[in-house]
C-alpha cells in the first residue's frame, strides 16, 4: 500500500469497526547500514530508522481483552489478558501477545484494548518489521496502562517478547534502532554494554532496500541455528581462551590459531563475525569522514562475507547484489537482515538513486519473472504517539 496511505487506513479501518476515535502511534523500520549477526556475539552494529513505518490505532475497552484487527491480511483476533500462553506459531498475533506477556512479567499489567495495526514495512524482508509492530503496540499499551517506561526499558521489553516469547533468539540491534534512534543519524551500538552513539548520516549518502521477493520466518528458518553455531564455537574457544563470553572479543589470529579446534564450518562462522567486527569499526570512520566510496567496498566485503563464511544469503538475494553492483551511482551493495531472502541494501549517489530503482526493478523482472518492491529510503524519527497524524 502507499505509504501515505497507511495512517488514513489504520484510522478508517478503526472507526468502521469500533465505532469511535483512537489514538495513532507510529514505528518505523530500520536498515542496518553494516555489521550483519553481530548483535547476538557481542559486537558493535550501525543501524538506523527509516521511513517504513507500522501504524497502531488504540482505545480502551473495560474487559481484560485486546481485539485486534490486522489490515494486512483483513483478519481479526482476540487475546485474552488472563491466558498469555505460547503457540510457538511464531504469528503476527504470537508478537503482540508475547509484548503484553512481558509487560506483565515485568511488572506492567496490560489493559483491555480495541486495536487496529497496518504498515508498509515488508513482511520478512530483514526492515525489522517484528521490532517495529512490537514497539508500536508496546508504546500503545504501556500507555495504556498508564505507566511511565523510559525507552530503553521499553526497547528491552520488546526485546524480552521477541527472544523468550516468539522464540528469535535475536539481539537488541532491532529494538534500540527504533526505540532510541533519531531521525537522519545512524546508532554506532555496542551491543555487549548497550551504549551507543548518535552519528549524522552524509547528506550525499542515499541508500535503496530492495526486496528479492523471498521472504523467511525466522523461528523456523536458519537464524537460530546460527546462533547456536556461534555458542557452540564459543564453548569450544573457552578451552584455549579462558573467559571468552562473545565471538566478538576474538582477533583474527585468535581463530586461526584454533582452526582445527573449531573445525571449517564453525571457523568460518567466527571468521565472519571477526571480519564483519572490522569492518563496522572502518564503516565508521568511513561515515565520520564522508568516505563513500570506503563505505560502499565495506558493504561489498560484507556481503562476500555473509555469502561465503555465514552461509546465510540466497541465490535471489546475490542476484540483487550483481544487478546493483552494475549499475551507475552504487557505490556497494549487500543482502540486509538475518538472511535466508528478504531485502538488499544498496548505497547510491543520491542523483542516481531514482534511475538505478528502476535499473535494478527492470533487470530483477527479467530474471526472475516479477519486478521487486524497491525504496528509497529516507530518515525517520523514533517510536511514538502521534497526535496531528492527518495527511496534507
Amino acid at each position: 500500500m502507499p505509504f501515505q496511505s497507511v495512517p488514513a487506513l489504520v484510522h478508517s479501518e478503526f472507526v468502521r469497526i469500533f465505532r469511535e476515535e483512537p489514538r495513532m502511534y507510529r514505528s518505523p523500520a530500520r536498515i542496518n547500514i553494516i555489521g550483519e549477526h553481530l548483535d547476538y556475539n557481542g559486537g558493535s552494529v550501525l543501524p538506523s530508522a527509516v521511513n517504513l513505518f507500522t501504524w497502531a490505532a488504540v482505545s480502551p475497552r473495560t474487559d481484560p481483552v485486546i481485539d485486534i484487527y490486522l489490515c494486512h491480511d483483513g483478519s481479526r483476533q482476540r487475546i485474552a489478558l488472563e491466558d498469555l500462553s505460547k503457540d510457538g506459531s511464531g504469528s503476527v498475533v504470537e508478537y503482540l501477545k508475547g509484548v503484553a506477556w512481558a509487560m506483565h512479567t515485568g511488572g506492567v499489567e496490560p489493559q483491555g484494548c480495541n486495536l487496529v495495526v497496518g504498515g508498509n514495512i515488508p513482511l520478512g524482508g530483514g526492515l525489522s518489521s517484528s521490532a517495529s509492530l512490537e514497539l508500536v503496540v508496546a508504546s500503545a499499551l504501556v500507555d495504556r496502562a498508564g505507566a511511565q517506561l523510559e525507552r530503553e526499558q521499553l526497547a528491552l521489553l520488546c526485546h524480552k517478547a521477541e527472544a523468550e516469547f516468539v522464540g528469535v533468539q535475536c539481539g537488541i540491534m532491532d529494538q534500540y534502532a527504533i526505540a532510541l534512534g533519531a531521525s537522519g543519524y545512524a546508532m554506532m551500538l555496542d551491543c555487549r554494554s548497550h551504549d551507543f552513539e548518535l552519528l549524522l548520516l552524509p547528506d550525499d549518502a542515499k541508500f535503496l532496500v530492495i526486496h528479492s521477493g523471498v521472504s523467511r520466518r525466522l523461528p523456523s528458518g536458519g537464524y537460530n541455528s546460527r546462533r547456536d553455531e556461534c555458542a557452540a564455537a564459543v564453548e569450544l574457544l573457552q578451552q584455549s581462551i579462558p573467559g571468552l563470553r562473545f565471538l566478538a572479543e576474538l582477533d583474527p589470529g585468535q581463530i586461526s590459531d584454533n582452526r582445527s579446534r573449531l573445525g571449517e564450518t564453525l571457523f568460518r562462522r567466527c571468521r565472519h563475525v571477526v571480519s564483519e567486527c572490522q569492518r563496522v569499526r572502518e564503516a565508521t570512520g568511513a561515515m565520520l569522514e564522508g568516505e563513500l566510496e570506503l563505505l560502499g567496498s565495506l558493504l561489498n566485503e560484507s556481503h562476500s562475507s555473509l555469502r561465503d563464511d555465514y552461509e546465510v544469503s540466497c541465490s535471489e538475494l546475490d542476484a540483487l547484489v550483481e544487478i546493483a553492483r552494475a549499475c551507475p551511482g552504487v557505490l556497494g551493495s549487500r543482502m540486509m537482515g538475518g538472511g535466508f531472502g528478504g531485502c538488499t541494501i544498496s548505497l547510491v549517489q543520491p542523483a542516481e538513486a531514482l534511475e538505478t530503482a528502476r535499473r535494478i526493478r527492470q533487470e530483477y523482472g527479467r530474471l526472475l519473472g516479477r519486478e521487486p518492491w524497491v525504496h528509497v529510503v529516507g530518515p525517520a524519527e523514533p517510536v511514538s504517539e502521534v497526535e496531528d497524524w492527518h495527511e496534507p
